[in-house]
């Protein structure tokens, strides 16, 4: 429901955040044009590369983008990370599943629950501070959750997370 404000309350948040992956995973899974930046294998229904789902930037920066300014471990001041939420990339991919195998460019690995995705405001970061992350700077995608808006998320469980340099998930 907007109220007065014009800020959705309630229950109403979750619907049309509900219908909005929906309509994100109604669409076809385009190719990627430019390089391959990510890349979705294991459970999911919409493929564009034999098997797999692939993402360009282009791909990602099509999708809504949200926005996360956040204290870290990693930095000395809080930063603003800026990309897609994490569960709009999943739709896009039909993904269905319990847990993701993220993998980075320098082999660390980690697993998320997928229901993270849904439950909060994981967003796939392609930009810090406004302007794309280098590999050096732990780009060129981060995954990040909101700790600006969920202290509770502030601990080593969920920075453990945070994979940087992110290259594929499996979804399973």
């Amino acid at each position: 429901m907007i109220g007065r404000r014009g800020v959705v309350g309630g229950g109403a948040g979750a619907l049309l955040a509900l219908v909005a992956s929906r309509s994100v995973a109604a669409a076809a899974l385009q190719a990627p044009t430019g390089p391959a930046v990510l890349t979705l294998t294991g459970r999911i229904a919409k493929r564009n590369a034999g098997d797999t789902a692939v993402f360009d930037m282009a791909m990602l920066e099509a999708l809504p983008q949200r926005e996360i300014v956040a204290p870290t471990p990693w930095f000395d001041e809080p930063r603003r990370f800026t990309g897609p939420l994490l569960r709009d990339v999943l739709a896009a991919g039909g993904a269905t599943g319990t847990t993701l195998k993220a993998s980075a460019l320098n082999n660390y690995r980690v697993e998320i629950p997928f229901d993270d995705a849904v439950r909060h405001d994981v967003v796939l970061a392609r930009l810090l501070d406004g302007k794309p992350m280098s590999v050096r700077e732990k780009g060129p995608l981060f995954v990040m959750y909101p700790f600006d808006r969920k202290s509770e998320l502030r601990n080593a469980v969920y920075y453990s997370r945070c994979i940087w340099q992110l290259r594929a998930i499996e979804v399973r």
